[in-house]
């Protein structure tokens, strides 16, 4: 029995927030390179977790960037910019509508002196930089210590400034809240007393991934879901989804952590929102969190029916695994996985839901992002695997589901 499991009971009912879901799609098609990202059916991963099919959302290719991020950083962008810049309740129609808005509003010169601002530990980041970029705006990213030099270049070609914090996320959140001003929008996938608004509109961004499940997966739908927890922001929207579409009580949802930086468990342990201090170690560097978010954490609190914290050694075996069905997936983006085949007790695949006849969801959250470590890991490259993919998906190792 793994020592890292926290079960919990969920409420009986819950208000779930229900969003303008086709807004933030259509926003999210007027970007360069929208496609709906592919949905696969992996036989491999069904055997090894005992279960009758696994899907993998494969998010390791979003709108250019290697993460599902830019989703969520793109909408808190373009509604921040719409609320704090131009005045307007109504929520951005495209990207090309903005520009002409604040073309409108400012004049030519709308451009000079504003920025955005933030904080990551990688792909948040970068995706505020590409907005940015594609808005020819300023941009300045805050880093914790020990940042793979890959994630940081990253962020730099995108033609954002990238400062090192001498400390955690949590501290290189703290750093770039003090950026804020009139001309200085923060762009935070985390809240705090006050700054709530940005954040929920990072949460509402996911959205769109969830409703591109839907459509592929047409009137089936997962029994089990198995969501990577850092802050809580992705969690939180998977869990607003399926809360809203189906009874809470109809599919079981997970909630996957770093076993350094596992504030979630902690919170629900104590039943408060708690610290886990650094410092955070893990190369689940999107997970390296040590705070939840304020905004999230009660949707997570409410719909999780488990914890699990997992090892850098148990996400790698999931990184291979994943890369021997054609995927490429970062450490962030296989924790999901690692935290089910970390559940064996048998009281505990009951709990969770992985049963014979169960349908699981995971979420390649992440690409290959620290190019080094990945070839290290699974010995091979990304183009390596995604070389040999087709091969692979005809020896049905995975099956592309209407994507």
């Amino acid at each position: 029995m793994t020592k890292t499991f926290f079960p919990t009971t969920r409420p009986s009912s819950a208000a779930v927030p229900v969003l303008d879901t086709r807004a933030i799609r259509a926003f999210h098609q007027s970007l360069p390179g929208y496609a709906v990202t592919p949905l696969y059916s992996c036989p491999l991963l069904a055997e090894r977790l005992g279960v009758a099919r696994v899907l993998v959302k494969d998010e390791s290719k979003r709108l250019g960037l290697p993460s599902f991020k830019m989703l969520g950083a793109s909408w808190a962008t373009a509604t921040a910019i719409s609320r704090e810049w131009l005045g307007f309740a109504a929520n951005p129609e495209s990207i090309a509508q903005l520009k002409r808005d604040l073309a409108s509003t400012y004049g030519r010169t709308w451009r000079v002196g504003r920025r955005l601002v933030a904080a990551t530990d990688g792909n948040h980041g970068r995706g505020v930089a590409r907005m940015a970029r594609l808005l020819r705006l300023r941009c300045q990213i805050f880093v914790p210590a020990g940042t793979a030099k890959s994630r940081i270049r990253s962020i730099e070609r995108e033609g954002a400034r990238v400062d090192v914090v001498n400390g955690t996320y949590d501290d290189a959140i703290a750093r770039s809240a003090e950026e804020a001003s009139a001309t200085t929008l923060v762009v935070s996938d985390t809240s705090w007393d006050g700054y709530t608004e940005t954040p929920t509109n990072v949460i509402n961004g996911y959205s769109t991934m969830f409703s591109e499940i839907d459509d592929q997966m047409g009137l089936a739908q997962p029994n089990v879901v198995a969501f990577q927890a850092g802050v809580g922001a992705f969690a939180a929207a998977g869990m607003m989804h399926w809360a809203n579409r189906r009874k809470p009580s109809d599919v079981t949802m997970l909630a996957i952590e770093p076993s350094t930086a596992n504030c979630l468990m902690e919170s629900a342990r104590a039943g408060a929102i708690t610290l886990v201090p650094g410092p955070h170690e893990s190369t689940m560097a999107g997970l390296n969190c040590g705070l939840p978010s304020l905004i999230a954490w009660p949707m997570v609190e409410k719909f999780t029916d488990g914890y699990i914290a997992v090892t850098d050694d148990s996400t790698y075996a999931a990184m291979r695994l994943l890369a021997e069905c054609g995927i490429v997936a970062g450490e962030s983006g296989a924790a999901g996985l690692a935290g089910l085949l970390a559940v064996s007790d048998p009281d505990q695949r009951r709990h969770t839901g992985l049963t014979s006849d169960a349908t699981v969801l995971v979420i390649n959250t992440e690409g290959a992002t620290d190019p080094l470590n990945y070839r290290r890991v699974t010995g091979e490259t990304a183009k390596g695997v995604m070389r040999t993919q087709r091969r692979r998906q005809n020896r049905t190792h995975t099956i592309t589901v209407n994507s």
